[in-house]
């Protein structure tokens, strides 16, 4: 079993409604993301997916929350963008992407700073 990564990130703002903290306060991160792709196999020419496939899907999933107000998206009016949500936010808009693809989406990883973050994948 191969599996493939690619890394990303991407800035915004966001606030934890209900948080009994600073973070329930308006406040920014650069989120850094690494989405894991498996393949059992290779092709022809011994790859088992483009990076730049990966890349191209993760970029056009990204621009809708780079530089934005979080919890103004649609997907976290009632959803705090806590990490785990916006893990999971970008697996299910990753996941039509690798349909019928010799390769699955496993696993996207969020870091909100450089020594925390969450992965969502689904078993």
């Amino acid at each position: 079993m191969y599996e493939i990564f690619v890394r990303s990130h991407f800035s915004a703002a966001h606030h934890l409604r209900d948080y009994p903290g600073n973070c329930e306060k308006q406040h920014g991160h650069n989120w850094s993301i690494e989405v894991a792709v498996r393949c059992a196999s290779l092709d022809n020419i011994g790859m088992g997916v483009d990076f730049r496939m990966i890349k191209k899907a993760l970029s056009e999933v990204l621009s809708d929350l780079d530089h934005t107000d979080l919890n103004e998206l649609p997907y976290f009016m009632e959803k705090n963008p806590s990490s785990e949500n916006i893990a999971t936010y970008i697996y299910e808009r990753l996941k039509p992407y690798f349909d019928g693809k010799q390769c699955q989406l496993h696993r996207v990883t969020v870091g909100e700073t450089p020594e925390t973050g969450v992965s969502y994948r689904e078993d």
